[in-house]
C-alpha cells in the first residue's frame, strides 16, 4: 500500500503532494525537469523514437539493397510483384503477415489481456487500475476501428483516399479497361477488390504501419511501468492537477514481491508480440508502400496513442476515466 508522504519542497508554484494512488509517488518536479505534461519522459521519448527511425531505416535499406533495387515495385499493389519478389518477408502471403499482421489487432487484444489479467500490479479483482487500463483499450481500439474498419460508413483509410483523388478501377472486365469513364466505383478499399477492382489515383495510408505502431505502442506503454519498476528506474511523469499546478508522479517497486513475477506473469508474452510488431514494422518499411504513406500512417498512429497516453496527464478530467498506466 502506499504511504502517506510529507511535502519535500514547495516552490515557484509547484505544489508538493501526497499521493493515494498505490504503487506511486507524487511530488514537485526538480527545476531541471520541468516541462510540459503533454510531453513524453525521457524513456517513453527513446521508445517512442524507435518507430520513425525503423521506417527510416527499412527505406534505407530498400533503396540501397542490390535486391530491392532489382525487383520492379508496382505502385498499384504497394509492393513488389510475387514473382520477383526480393524476399520472402516481401511476398504479401508470407505466413508472418497472412497469421499475424493481417490480424495483428487480435494479437494486440491478446497480449493486452493476458497481462491486464495476470500482472499482480493491477491488484486482485476488478480494481480501479485494471478497468482505467480497459478503458484506456477501448479508446485505442475505437480509433483502430474508425481508421482501418468504419468511421460512420467508410473508414478514415478509405475516405481520405477518396479524398485526395483516388477511385476503384474494375480490372476485371476488359471494356471497363478501355473506357473508364464508365468504370464503377466503390466506397470501400475491400469492397473494390472483392470484385476484382484496384484502389488507384489517391494517397493510401499506411494501414499495416498504422497497425503495427498503434499495437506495439498500446503494449509497450501499458507494460512499461512494470519494467522501470523492476529495474528500479524512475522516469517521473508530469500531470496538471485541478487547480493547474504541475506535479511528478513516479512509479515505485510496492506492488509486486520479486522480480521475477514482476516480468513473468504476462509482460514477457506482451514484450514478444510487440517485438514481432516491431520487426514487420520493419519489414513493412523495406518492401511496401512509398515513403509518405509510411510517414502518414506514422502520424495518424501517434495521434491516437497522445489522446490516450499523454493527453490525460494535463487534463485532469480525462485522466479521471482513463487513468495512467501504473498508477
Amino acid at each position: 500500500m502506499a504511504t502517506r508522504r510529507k511535502p519535500l519542497f514547495e516552490s515557484n508554484g509547484f505544489e508538493p503532494l501526497t499521493s493515494t494512488m498505490p504503487g506511486s509517488t507524487i511530488r514537485p518536479p526538480t527545476s531541471s525537469s520541468r516541462r510540459s505534461p503533454f510531453l513524453p519522459t525521457r524513456l517513453e521519448l527513446q521508445l517512442v523514437a524507435i518507430y520513425p527511425t525503423t521506417l527510416l531505416l527499412g527505406s534505407i535499406f530498400s533503396t540501397l539493397s542490390p535486391a530491392s533495387r532489382s525487383a520492379p515495385y508496382s505502385a498499384v499493389l504497394q509492393s513488389h510483384p510475387p514473382e520477383v519478389a526480393p524476399s520472402y518477408f516481401a511476398q504479401k502471403k508470407n505466413v508472418f503477415n497472412v497469421y499475424f499482421v493481417k490480424v495483428g489487432w487480435f494479437w494486440a487484444t491478446l497480449a493486452f489481456a493476458v497481462f491486464v489479467l495476470f500482472h499482480p500490479g493491477f491488484g486482485k479483482g476488478v480494481s480501479a487500475r485494471r478497468v482505467q487500463a480497459v478503458l484506456r483499450y477501448v479508446t485505442v481500439t475505437t480509433w483502430w476501428v474508425f481508421v482501418t474498419q468504419w468511421f460512420f460508413g467508410p473508414p478514415l483509410v478509405d475516405r481520405g483516399f477518396r479524398f485526395t483523388g483516388g477511385q476503384c478501377e474494375l480490372l476485371r472486365d476488359p471494356g471497363a479497361r478501355q473506357d473508364m469513364s464508365d468504370t464503377r466505383e466503390f466506397i470501400t478499399g475491400a469492397t473494390c477488390k472483392a470484385v476484382g477492382g484496384v484502389w488507384k489515383g489517391g494517397h493510401d495510408i499506411s494501414g499495416h504501419v498504422f497497425l503495427l505502431i498503434m499495437g506495439s505502442s498500446l503494449l509497450w506503454l501499458e507494460f512499461l511501468p512494470a519494467l522501470t519498476r523492476v529495474e528500479g528506474l524512475r522516469d517521473g511523469r508530469l500531470i496538471t492537477l485541478a487547480d493547474g499546478k504541475v506535479a511528478s508522479v513516479t512509479v515505485e517497486k510496492e506492488l509486486v514481491k520479486t522480480e521475477d513475477e514482476a516480468t513473468a506473469q504476462g509482460v514477457k508474452f506482451a514484450l514478444g508480440v510487440a517485438a514481432l510488431m516491431w520487426w514487420m514494422l520493419l519489414m513493412t518499411a523495406a518492401y511496401f508502400h512509398t515513403w509518405f504513406e509510411k510517414f502518414t500512417g506514422l502520424l495518424v498512429a501517434f495521434a491516437g496513442l497522445w489522446t490516450v497516453y499523454f493527453l490525460p496527464r494535463g487534463v485532469p478530467q480525462v485522466r479521471a476515466w482513463l487513468g495512467m498506466p501504473g498508477v
